[in-house]
């Protein structure tokens, strides 16, 4: 008998185990990733596999229900980087141990996650150790 893969395996499965966002890899995690969506139910979002991302408890604490942040270099308040209809290289890359926003999206995204903050900065050195940096993809 074949065992019904949920939604939230399906998710796990996408994201090969790595946060959408900051793409750090939920084995070296003391937490268990969220499945989190993308755009909330309180904006309209639904509970399908096109709106739903592995995300660390971090990146989906600092996220919470926003859809939109400030962009730090224009002010403007932009839409944050989607994981569904964006791709992570397109908005983002690596400088050693740093994530590099490349565009308003990722700007405001990264600012708003705290993407390079120290904490995450050792764990991604202790996943290069480990073969888990960089990404093979994004």
């Amino acid at each position: 008998m074949i065992a019904r893969r949920t939604l939230s395996d399906l998710v796990h499965e996408r994201a090969g185990g790595r946060c959408e966002y900051c793409q750090m890899h939920q084995s070296l995690q003391g937490a268990t990733f969220h499945v989190e969506h993308v755009v909330p139910l309180s904006l309209g979002g639904g509970t399908e596999l096109t709106n739903l991302a592995l995300a660390c408890p971090a990146c989906n604490l600092k996220k919470a229900d926003r859809i939109e942040a400030i962009d730090p270099l224009t002010g403007q308040t932009v839409r944050l980087f989607n994981p569904r209809v964006d791709a992570w290289l397109a908005h983002f890359r690596w400088e050693e141990f740093e994530i590099v926003p490349l565009s308003p999206s990722a700007r405001a995204t990264s600012a708003l996650l705290d993407l390079n903050r120290d904490r995450r900065l050792r764990i991604r050195r202790a996943e290069s150790t480990f073969g888990l940096l960089p990404p093979v993809t994004c």
